[in-house]
């Protein structure tokens, strides 16, 4: 990946990940595009940053998915990088008969909005030079949470889709896995204040300097991390597991 330079759309990118990333991206002087769905805090994101735009966007609709391409690349017409971020995570009690609506949310946000974004894309990042996609996933893709299960299974998805796009479009798009720890944002009340997730700011700087190393990774594990993504090739899927259970 071409560490400066860019035009890099950032979906979900007006907090917690997406913002602290694209923050990054636009300090290693690149142009960045950042979406979300909250007007007020997109403005706050880019407030006082040159080369930073805003677009509130829902990636969940697929007609303003399409109003947006058309607008985004009239106005961006070198965007080269999209970086599919945008999540939302409910915890779930799977032991008993629930409501489905939440559930249904995660799935339209956190993996069809994704395969979106990039069906809508594909064809002007194939004829760009330089082009990257990179997907946030999770830890959660590996070991699941079980309080989680739905995040956990959307999460494991977008690995998986991710994985099947990348020999696919080699040597055209490059296809980058972001995969985070727990990390201190608010995706889940109070998780911004938890002793035991990562900070956000020691985070975004290991992975920019994962992806600036000489040969970008195709999956950027922060050590955080390496225990759940390796833990089924360590048969340590189950102890895994079971710790996250505790905590459901």
């Amino acid at each position: 990946m071409k560490h400066t330079g860019n035009t890099i759309l950032v979906t979900g990118g007006g907090s917690g990940i997406g913002q602290a990333l694209a923050h990054r991206w636009h300090d290693a002087g690149n142009h960045v595009i950042i979406t979300g769905r909250r007007e007020a805090v997109l403005q706050e994101a880019i407030a006082g940053r040159a080369r930073m735009a805003a677009y509130v966007l829902d990636v969940t609709d697929d007609g303003a998915v399409d109003a947006f391409v058309q607008l985004v690349l009239a106005q961006h017409p070198r965007l080269n990088i999209l970086v599919n971020n945008a999540g939302i995570y409910s915890p779930e009690r799977v032991t008993m008969r629930r409501d489905l609506a939440a559930a249904g949310r995660m799935i339209a946000t956190n993996l069809l909005g994704p395969i979106r974004m990039t069906n809508a894309l594909i064809d002007h990042l194939g004829a760009q030079p330089d082009a990257a996609l990179i997907n946030v996933s999770s830890g959660l893709a590996f070991v699941p949470y079980p309080a989680a299960p739905t995040y956990s299974a959307t999460k494991a998805a977008m690995h998986s889709y991710t994985a099947a796009l990348r020999p696919l479009l080699a040597g055209s798009v490059e296809v980058i896995e972001i995969v985070p720890p727990q990390v201190q944002t608010e995706l889940a009340p109070g998780q911004s204040l938890d002793p035991n997730s990562m900070p956000l700011a020691a985070f975004a700087d290991e992975v920019m300097a994962l992806l600036h190393a000489a040969d970008t990774p195709a999956e950027v594990c922060v050590e955080g991390v390496r225990y759940f993504r390796e833990a089924e090739a360590n048969g340590q899927f189950g102890t895994a597991l079971q710790m996250l259970a505790q905590y459901s």
